[in-house]
């Protein structure tokens, strides 16, 4: 491997970009792992061969082979979820997590006042709930759009100014959403503080020094079907899940992406799945993927080629394929909807009309279903990209490139 590799997953999330990076990290020589988006609301799923098993959420998933750890400015870091984190990667035999991590100073922070509001406004939601994980991630993105200026980030934790910028924010949650269950200013401050003592944070600098040093791979999180702009609104994600970020983290340096899919298609709480199939999510339940208290219920439906052609145009192309889950015994391909949709149309970036157009659309749709075997072959053709690895099982072992 010559060159960086930005993994990206094609769905709406959930089709094994952890177990993709952690293959890539045990076969090359990678310097480092880069997180390029989301945050603490991410479950990147890692098994080694000897059974040890970790769920990734802001340490990137090569590190129980040994690779570092850079979270970019375009992460939400959650100090508190990554403290709990470390404890879990410590008691697998990684003796120090945090000396192999470092973090912009530019990243947003997700707080328990982010988290609380959240969860408020997904409780007022009712039946009409947006899927989310309920970690604060869009909150804390929507508060940085309103106060770009007092927005608390990573660079701010030690310094003076961070209580005033954490009573600014509860103050201003609270005013909207009315009194919320949370932490004192003084006991986060407290935690902040002994993360301060752990967490080694950069500027921009360092981050460029990363990649001229050696191969890096960036790891995204959730999928491109939630995208922010390019997502089925409002069923998405406060975040840019295509390789974009990864993209501008680049800067002009070259790079393989690679496009992670399943051999079916899945999602993780509401919103469009065009070939949910009742029978196949019972017959294919997912340990790692259960139902959650705010993203609701993981749903299973047939390799869905409209959708996932979708998701490679709005990315601005992917160079190659990861196809998992090889091992399943499923059939059935989407190649077009019963309308006659066989091209989910993009709009204008950032026009969140025409995303919701297509979520109206989309919620209607009901999709033609051929009576194939799914292989990672046909997956290539239907998606008219080559096939770099095929995955049959969770360790790195269990994958195999392709010619």
């Amino acid at each position: 491997m010559n060159e960086h590799v930005a993994v990206v997953d094609l769905g709406y999330g959930d089709a094994g970009k952890g177990t993709v990076v952690d293959w890539l990290c045990a076969t090359q020589p990678v310097h480092a792992v880069i997180r390029y988006n989301g945050g603490a609301q991410a479950g990147h799923n890692v098994v080694l061969a000897d059974g040890r098993h970790h769920t990734f959420s802001q340490f990137g998933s090569g590190t129980l082979q040994g690779i570092r750890t850079h979270l970019s400015r375009f992460m939400i870091v959650d100090p508190l979820s990554m403290a709990v984190e470390a404890d879990h990667l410590v008691s697998l035999g990684i003796p120090d997590p945090w000396a192999g991590l470092t973090i912009d100073r530019d990243a947003l922070l997700a707080t328990p006042y982010h988290r609380a509001a959240n969860q408020a406004r997904e409780r007022a939601r009712g039946d009409s709930r947006h899927g989310s994980c309920g970690m604060g991630i869009g909150e804390a993105a929507a508060y940085a759009l309103a106060f770009p200026d007092a927005a608390p980030r990573a660079g701010d934790i030690g310094s003076g100014g961070l209580g005033d910028r954490l009573t600014a924010l509860r103050d201003a949650l609270a005013a909207e959403l009315g009194p919320l269950d949370v932490p004192p200013i003084e006991a986060c401050l407290d935690a902040y503080a002994a993360f301060a003592g752990r967490a080694t944070i950069v500027d921009g600098a360092y981050g460029d020094a990363l990649l001229d040093a050696g191969t890096c791979v960036f790891e995204g999180a959730q999928g491109v079907l939630l995208d922010e702009w390019r997502g089925f609104h409002p069923y998405t994600t406060w975040s840019t899940t295509t390789a974009h970020n990864a993209l501008a983290l680049l800067d002009g340096r070259p790079a393989t992406t690679l496009g992670v899919v399943r051999t079916y298609t899945t999602r993780h709480g509401a919103g469009p799945l065009v070939t949910a199939d009742a029978a196949l999510t019972e017959r294919l339940p997912d340990a790692f993927n259960v139902n959650g208290p705010w993203q609701g219920g993981f749903r299973v439906g047939h390799f869905d080629a409209v959708a996932h052609r979708y998701a490679i145009e709005v990315s601005g192309g992917v160079d190659a394929l990861a196809v998992t889950h090889a091992d399943v015994d499923v059939s059935g391909v989407c190649r077009a909807y019963r309308d006659g949709l066989a091209r989910i149309v993009p709009g204008e970036r950032g026009d969140l009309d025409h995303q919701a157009d297509l979520t109206r659309r989309l919620l209607a749709a009901q999709p033609l279903i051929d009576d194939v075997a799914v292989t990672a072959e046909l997956i290539g053709d239907l998606l008219e990209r080559p096939v770099a690895v095929v995955s049959s099982g969770p360790t790195a072992a269990d994958k195999k490139p392709c010619a």
